[in-house]
């Protein structure tokens, strides 16, 4: 276990402002002997992004053009020199024990990818807090095995890494489901994907609502549901679970049934009824983000999820009608 050795790959565009929380904690790790380099890729900054990192110690690498976090990391896959590669967000930093987690999920020689999580302490507003929890909650309650990736805070083998043929940034052109795609090609290569939910980064991203919608449809339900449908079929893991899809069908008859009321169509009772069984439904969720942080923001998460689970279904049932009725099969590619 301990031969294996580590290289962080921090993909960065205008992250001067976040460079000074997100590279000491890796730095350390470096000096410490922990891990092998830490490779910061510009994609192409506007900022100090590059000075800032050169200054903290890290590698510096620049992309010949805006390309995008998938560009940037398979630009730092071919100078890395660790055996497994470890990504890291610009916007998250990587808590202590990484390595040490790393190098004993990959001493067993199946596991060609694992990732880990967001920490359980996110800051920033209510939302943004609902956004990075929502995360956690997810990747902590997922099996010891996954068929997708993530990598905010992943690692891949290099040899798999290389073999499989790293990100696809022709079809994923901005940032979008590529790490979940790269999973995929993983998996079906042989390689086991593994989830350390012990091994853990803090996510520094302020949501809004805004662009917490056009980044759940956009950029992460429809195309993941293109994937599914045209690939890979329903996984049943993470976000995408059986039990997940029953909870998105109570939303969608709860808001019937709140339009059905305003229309006098439904009684109050029905509709408090089925609030009642989505409450239930997502009691686990619920419990935990009022464990998390407190009743305030337990309520304004359920209130909102159930909002989630209306559009994500929306974009499946959407890419269902695409596919089937209106024989779009190859529509993949997110400009």
């Amino acid at each position: 276990m301990s031969d294996l050795t580590i290289s962080v790959i921090m993909p960065a565009y205008n992250a001067a402002h976040l460079m000074e929380r997100v590279l000491p904690p890796l730095m350390t790790m470096l000096q410490d002997g922990e891990i092998e380099e830490v490779l910061v890729v510009d994609d192409q900054s506007t900022d100090t992004t590059i000075e800032v990192a050169k200054n903290f110690g890290a590698k510096v690498m620049v992309t010949p053009q805006n390309g995008g976090p998938g560009a940037a990391r398979n630009l730092a896959s071919r100078q890395a020199v660790g055996d497994i590669l470890w990504f890291v967000d610009s916007d998250v930093i990587a808590m202590p024990g990484g390595p040490a987690l790393i190098k004993a999920a990959f001493a067993d020689d199946k596991v060609g990818a694992a990732f880990g999580s967001y920490d359980d302490a996110p800051e920033g507003s209510w939302f943004s807090r609902y956004k990075n929890l929502l995360h956690r909650f997810h990747h902590q309650n997922a099996g010891a095995e996954a068929s997708t990736w993530w990598a905010g805070c992943g690692a891949i083998r290099a040899s798999t890494f290389a073999a499989v043929g790293g990100f696809d940034v022709e079809t994923y052109r901005v940032p979008s489901i590529e790490d979940i795609e790269l999973g995929y090609r993983i998996k079906a290569a042989g390689g086991a994907i593994r989830v350390i939910p012990e091994w853990q980064g803090k996510h520094l991203k302020r949501w809004s609502m805004k662009n917490a919608i056009f980044t759940d449809i956009f950029r992460r339900a429809l195309p993941w549901s293109r994937l599914m449908i045209a690939r890979e079929g329903l996984t049943n893991e993470l976000n995408a679970g059986t039990s997940e899809r029953i909870r998105a069908l109570i939303a969608g008859v709860l808001v019937l049934s709140l339009f059905g009321n305003i229309l006098g169509l439904v009684g109050i009772g029905a509709t408090l009824l089925v609030f009642l069984v989505a409450i239930l439904a997502n009691w686990k969720l619920a419990s935990f983000f009022w464990r998390s942080g407190g009743p305030g923001l337990a309520l304004g998460a359920m209130a909102y999820h159930q909002l989630y689970y209306l559009y994500s279904a929306a974009s499946y049932v959407w890419c269902l009608f695409e596919y089937h009725v209106l024989g779009i099969k190859n529509r993949l590619h997110v400009p």
